[in-house]
């Protein structure tokens, strides 16, 4: 029996799993608020009081970079400890690893039909892999290709890298940021509260004016969702603009990856935004700045760009490294 675990700034997800490291069926899946914990071993306790089973393995991803098996998490005010855990779990060792390396780690356990296509493109056989997840905070890793066909996931946090401009609106969001922020990464603009961050950023500077009852919504709502869903249904131009913005810089983002890790075998779109709003992701705007990178424009067009719709994959991440563990 493993437990494994997907920590995410607003949710943390825990599942029983049983099976080989290929072949995982979950059992018991549950869903914690995050922010209403102090801690991992808290929720894990809650967890095990319910569901009364010796684990015999455990891993869990956690958002940060993890360092002698501690994490500081970003977007969470937890320290993580992989020997308290353990000690917790009664167990000799617990697998704490990067929430994008877990993501990274599902892609091999998910079905076609988890996943919708931007870019066909044409793979190459032994290239490389990129996963850029915006959700909470932006997590970014690479899928190494071995010898025998598989991927071995390596971790980032590419996401903390300074944001670039593509062009003179965004130069203008950048200088308005540096205004709030003193360092500005890409988390700042992509992300759920980067979303934010570019409306607040068109509403200020005056490009867009933001209407009452929309106003009145982010009051009292998770503000990134209230402006993606205005956009998607357009009913608000500020919100229709901010969204158009934050899909072109995931593209370039996306395309930056790609051509870092030389990922020619595909690019993937992670995390809890990209499935809401993966309608306007199928438009011209993501593409064409994935695209956008002069000499290497041909070379990005062959890459294949796919949605991951699975909400699940990080958690099946997760499990798979702890079953290759107790391996």
């Amino acid at each position: 029996m493993i437990l494994a675990g997907d920590i995410g700034g607003t949710n943390t997800r825990l599942a029983l799993f049983e099976g080989t490291p290929n072949r995982l069926t979950p059992r018991d899946i549950e869903v914690f608020p995050s922010p209403q914990f102090s801690g991992l071993p808290e929720i894990v306790r809650k967890y095990l009081a319910k569901h009364n089973q010796t684990v015999e393995a455990a891993a869990f991803g956690l958002p940060g970079a993890v360092v002698d098996g501690r994490v500081q998490t970003t977007n969470l005010p937890w320290i993580v400890d992989s020997r308290h855990l353990a000690d917790e779990l009664h167990l000799e060792r617990v697998d704490l690893i990067n929430d994008l390396f877990a993501n990274a780690s599902g892609i091999v356990l998910l079905q076609e039909s988890d996943f919708v296509v931007l870019n066909q493109g044409t793979p190459s056989p032994t290239g490389n892999r990129a996963l850029v997840s915006a959700g909470t905070g932006l997590g970014e890793a690479g899928l190494l290709a071995e010898a025998d066909g598989g991927f071995r996931p390596f971790p980032s946090e590419g996401g903390h890298c300074d944001f670039a401009p593509t062009n003179e609106v965004q130069m203008d969001l950048l200088r308005y940021l540096f205004g709030k922020f003193e360092h500005v990464s890409y988390e700042r603009v992509l992300s759920g509260p980067g979303l934010h961050n570019i409306f607040d950023f068109l509403r200020d500077t005056k490009r867009a004016e933001e209407p009452a009852w929309l106003a009145d919504e982010i009051k009292h709502a998770d503000p990134s969702a209230c402006i993606a869903k205005a956009a998607i249904a357009g009913t608000a131009e500020i919100a229709t603009q901010a969204l158009e913005i934050f899909i072109s810089i995931y593209g370039a983002e996306t395309g930056n990856l790609t051509l870092k890790v030389v990922a020619t075998s595909g690019a993937f779109l992670g995390g809890g935004i990209a499935p809401k709003i993966v309608s306007k992701l199928q438009g011209p705007t993501f593409m064409k700045a994935f695209t956008a990178k002069g000499r290497f424009e041909q070379l990005l067009t062959n890459v294949p760009v796919r949605v991951i719709t699975n909400d699940k994959t990080a958690l099946f991440g997760a499990g798979r490294v702890a079953a290759m563990s107790k391996r």
